[in-house]
C-alpha cells in the first residue's frame, strides 16, 4: 500500500493498526529494514497526505531507538514536516540528535518564514530540546529565540482569527470580518492579547503567544540568568534571580535592553496583565455563565467541581453569593451519578479536600449528607477511608440523630439505589403506575406503588430531613415494611459489602459525637439505640456487628451522662424488662443492666429515689426469675451466662442502696445452687459457665451478709464516688468479692494480713 501510486484510507487504516500493535507490545518489536526505510521515505514525501505522515512518525517513535534510521532535519523547509521528523529524532535519545534538532529549529525561526508556514509547529519541539539538553543551544541562539518570544508575548493581534472555509458547495467566500478578542467577562479587550483572552477563532500569532507563555518558565529558568540553569534541578535560585532581574529592568527603556533582559521585561508585563485579567469579579460572572450552560448536561459533571473550587476559594473575599452553585453540585451529581465509580472518587475527594472551606462558607455541605452517602452506599470498599475522614465534618448537634439513622439504614440505601437504577431502565409500558389496591410482590413494583413511595423518597432524599427527626424515630419506624420488602436483596454482594462498612463508621460516629454531645442529645441517642436495635436490615452478620458496636458505645454514653438512667427510666425499664432482648441482643441488654446497677444511685443523680430503685429491682428480679426458673428438660432455653451474672450483680447493687430488698435478693441468690445443679440446666450450659454463675452468686450473697460493706462498695458517698480508690474498687470488683468471700469462709492456710 505504501508503494502504491496513491495513499488512501486503506493505507491509513493499516498504519493505525500497526501503530497500535507496536505501542501495545511490552518488548521491542523489530521491523524489516526495508520497511523502516520505506516509512522514512513516505514521511518525507511532499505528496504524502498529512495523516499518513503523522502515522509514519508515530510508528518510528514507538520503535526508537532505531538502528536503521536515515532521517535528517538539515534540509527540511516545511515546518510541519520538520516538527514530525524532529519528534522522531528526539525519541532516539542521542545527544547529537537533540543538538542537531535544536540547531535546525533555531535556524528556521531566525529567518522569515514563507507564506503558509508557521512557527507554531516548532515551539513544542524547541520545548523538548530545552528539557532534554538545554546546553545544546549557544548563547547567540538563545538570544535569537528570546527576541522572538518577547515579540510573540507582547505584540499578538487583538482581533479574532477567521474561520477556515470548509470548502463545501455552500461555503460563503464573503466571510464576516472578525471582531476583537474579549476579556473573560465578555468585555472587549483594551490591552494586549494573553492566554486569558477569549475568541471564537485564533490567529497564528495568537497561537504563538499562548505557546510562548507555556514554555516561558522553563526558558527563563534555563537561560534567564547569566549562567545556564536546568529547569529540573530543583534549585529555585535561578527563578529567584530571574524575578529579581525582571523587577530591576522594568525601569529601563525596552529597546536598549539585550534580548534576555527584554524577554524578562515582557514576561513581567505579561504576568501583570494576567493578574489584571484575573480580577475576581470578572471571573465570577464568566464562570457563572459557564456553570449555567453546562450544569444541565451530566457529561460535564467533572467540570463543575473546578468551578465550585474557584467560588470556594474566592467568593467570600469578593462578597459573591455562590450557594446556587453548591446546591446544584451537591443535589444533582450524587443523585444522578452515584454509580460512576471514578466520578464518585473524584467528588468525595473534592469534598474531603475542601471540608474546612465548606463548613465555614456554606450550610449546604452538611445538609447534603444523605446525598453524599449514596456514593458510599454504592461504592463501599473503595470509599470507606474517604468517608472516615469526611464524617467528622458532617456531624454536629443538628445532624447527629439523622446520621445515626442513616448509618443503620446504609445497606437499605444500597438496595434502594439498586431498585432505582433498575426501575429507570424499564420501558415506559413497564413503568406504568401500579394498582394501589394490589400489594406489590417485588421491589420494582413497590418502587412505583403509592404505599411505598414516601418510604423510597425518604431513603433516596437529597438533603437532610432534620424536622422529621425531631420526633425521634417515627420516620425510621415507618420504614419497617420497606426493610422487609428489600430483604430480597440482602444477599446482593453490593449490599453485603456496604453492610460491612457500617460498624467502622458507627464507632467513629460515637467517638465524634462524644466530643460535643450534651445531656439531651445523649438521652436521645440512647433511646434511639435501644429502639433501633429492633429495626435493622436482615443480614445476620451485619446485625451481630452492629449489636457489638452499640453495646460498647452504650457504656460510653452512660459514662458521659450517668443521669440518663434516671431521666430515661421508663424507656430503660421497658427494654430491660423484655425477655427476648436477652437472647436477641444479649450484649446490649447486659451493658444496659450494668449501667442500671452502676448509675441508679444518688451518688450520680440526686433525683434518684428509693421508689425508682425498687421499680428497677422488681423488673430485673422478674427477668432473672424468668430465665432461671426450672422447666421440663426439653423446653429449657439457654441464656448467656454473662447476662445472668450481670442481673445478679445489679440486683445486689440495688439492694445495697435500698436495704429492705436484701432479704429478697439473698434468698434468690441462695437458690442459684439448685438452678445450676438441675439436669435440665446442665444439659444446655457448659460446666465452666455454671461454675462461674455459682461462684458469682456465692460472692454476692456473702457480700450482702455485711450490709455496710456492701453499701460502701456499691454505693460510695458522693465525695468518694469519683476518687481513684473507688474507681479501682469498681474496676476490680470480682477481686473484692473474692476477698469478702474468704473473710467470711476462711479456708485452711489462708491468713488475712
Amino acid at each position: 500500500l505504501l508503494q502504491g501510486p496513491e495513499l488512501g484510507p486503506e493505507a491509513a487504516d493499516c498504519l493505525q493498526r500497526l501503530h497500535l500493535t507496536i505501542a501495545a507490545t511490552k518488548y521491542p518489536r523489530k521491523l524489516d529494514g526495508e520497511f523502516v526505510e520505506l516509512l522514512q521515505r513516505v514521511l518525507c514525501s511532499s505528496k504524502c497526505p498529512e495523516q499518513i505522515q503523522v502515522l509514519c512518525a508515530a510508528i518510528l517513535r514507538e520503535m526508537s531507538p532505531c538502528n536503521d534510521l536515515i532521517l535528517s532535519c538539515d534540509e527540511i523547509q516545511d515546518t510541519k514536516l520538520l516538527s514530525l521528523v524532529s519528534s522522531v529524532l528526539l525519541a532516539q535519545g542521542k545527544e547529537s540528535e537533540v543538538s542537531a534538532v535544536g540547531q535546525r529549529i533555531v535556524k528556521v525561526l531566525e529567518r522569515r518564514l514563507p507564506e503558509g508556514q508557521s512557527a507554531r509547529y516548532l515551539l513544542p519541539v524547541l520545548s523538548n530540546v530545552i528539557s532534554l539538553s538545554p546546553e545544546s543551544l549557544t548563547e547567540e541562539q538563545t538570544n535569537v529565540v528570546s527576541k522572538k518570544m518577547a515579540d510573540w508575548l507582547r505584540y499578538a493581534s487583538i482581533q479574532q482569527g477567521v474561520a477556515q472555509p470548509s470548502g463545501g458547495f455552500f461555503s460563503n467566500p464573503r466571510t464576516r470580518q472578525p471582531g476583537p478578542v474579549t476579556e473573560m467577562d465578555g468585555a472587549i479587550a483594551t490591552d494586549f492579547f494573553t492566554v486569558l483572552s477569549v475568541g471564537q477563532y485564533y490567529t497564528q500569532d495568537q497561537w504563538l503567544n499562548m505557546q510562548a507563555f507555556s514554555m516561558l518558565r522553563n526558558w527563563l529558568l534555563c537561560y534567564g540568568s547569566k549562567g545556564l540553569e536546568t529547569p529540573n534541578s530543583g534549585d529555585k535560585s535561578g527563578m529567584d534571580r530571574s524575578v529579581t532581574s525582571v523587577v530591576s529592568t522594568t525601569s529601563t527603556s525596552s529597546r536598549l535592553l539585550p534580548p534576555k533582559e527584554r524577554l524578562r521585561e515582557k514576561a513581567f508585563e505579561y504576568c501583570q496583565r494576567l493578574i489584571e485579567q484575573s480580577n475576581r469579579r470578572e471571573s465570577f460572572s464568566f464562570l457563572k455563565i459557564l456553570h449555567d450552560r453546562i450544569c444541565g448536561d451530566a457529561t460535564y459533571a467533572r467540570a463543575l467541581m473546578p468551578i465550585a473550587q474557584f467560588f470556594l476559594n474566592h467568593s467570600k473575599m469578593a462578597a459573591v453569593d455562590s450557594d446556587a452553585i453548591y446546591k446544584h453540585l451537591f443535589t444533582d451529581i450524587p443523585a444522578q451519578l452515584f454509580h460512576n465509580p471514578s466520578l464518585a472518587f473524584e467528588f468525595v475527594q473534592f469534598c474531603k479536600d475542601n471540608t474546612q472551606l465548606f463548613t465555614e462558607t456554606s450550610s449546604i455541605f452538611r445538609q447534603s449528607f444523605p446525598n453524599l452517602f449514596k456514593f458510599l452506599a454504592w461504592n463501599s470498599p473503595p470509599l470507606i477511608s474517604e468517608f472516615v475522614d469526611l464524617l467528622p465534618f458532617l456531624l454536629d448537634a443538628s445532624t447527629a440523630v439523622e446520621i445515626f439513622h442513616l448509618l443503620l439504614d446504609l445497606p437499605c440505601l444500597t438496595a434502594a439505589l439498586d431498585v432505582q437504577l433498575r426501575s429507570a431502565a424499564l420501558s415506559t409500558s413497564e413503568r406504568a403506575a401500579s394498582d394501589p389496591a394490589v400489594k406489590p410482590a417485588t421491589c420494582l413494583e413497590a418502587f412505583r406503588h403509592p404505599l411505598y413511595k414516601s418510604m423510597f423518597q425518604y431513603l433516596l432524599r437529597t438533603k437532610s430531613w432534620e424536622q422529621a427527626f425531631n420526633s425521634n424515630f417515627s420516620v425510621a419506624h415507618r420504614l419497617i415494611p420497606l426493610r422487609q420488602l428489600l430483604g430480597s436483596l440482602a444477599s446482593s454482594p453490593r449490599v453485603v459489602q456496604c453492610a460491612e462498612t457500617v460498624p467502622v463508621l458507627l464507632e467513629l460516629f460515637f467517638r465524634v459525637v462524644a466530643e460535643f454531645a450534651d445531656g439531651p442529645l445523649i438521652n436521645q441517642l440512647v433511646v434511639l439505640l435501644l429502639q433501633r436495635s429492633d429495626q435493622l436490615y436482615e443480614i445476620p452478620a451485619f446485625k451481630d456487628d452492629v449489636y457489638r458496636v452499640l453495646s460498647s458505645q452504650l457504656v460510653v454514653l452512660c459514662k458521659l451522662h450517668p443521669a440518663l438512667v434516671v431521666e430515661l427510666s421508663t424507656e430503660i425499664l421497658e427494654f430491660s424488662g423484655t425477655v427476648s432482648n436477652i437472647q436477641n441482643k444479649e450484649a446490649i441488654f447486659t451493658h444496659m443492666v450494668w449501667a442500671i446497677g452502676e448509675y441508679m444511685s444518688v451518688s450520680y443523680d440526686k433525683r434518684c429515689t428509693v421508689e425508682q430503685i425498687n421499680r428497677f429491682f422488681e423488673t430485673l428480679e422478674a427477668m432473672l426469675f424468668e430465665i432461671t426458673q426450672l422447666r421440663p428438660l426439653a423446653s429449657t432455653p439457654s441464656y448467656a451466662p454473662r447476662a445472668i451474672s450481670a442481673l445478679m450483680a445489679t440486683l445486689t447493687k440495688l439492694a445495697a442502696r435500698s436495704q429492705d430488698l436484701i432479704p429478697r435478693v439473698s434468698m434468690f441468690l441462695s437458690k442459684m445452687r439448685t438452678f445450676v445443679q438441675s439436669p435440665a440446666v446442665t444439659s444446655v450450659y457448659c460446666e465452666e459457665d455454671l461454675e462461674e454463675i455459682l461462684i458469682r452468686a456465692t460472692e454476692l450473697m456473702n457480700l450482702l451478709k455485711m450490709p455496710s460493706v456492701a453499701q460502701f462498695v456499691f454505693t460510695p458517698p458522693v465525695d468518694v464516688a469519683s476518687t481513684r480508690f473507688q474507681r479501682e474498687v469498681n474496676d476490680s470488683l470480682p477481686f473484692a468479692l473474692r476477698i469478702v468471700t474468704r473473710l467470711l469462709e476462711p479456708t485452711p492456710g489462708f491468713m488475712p494480713g
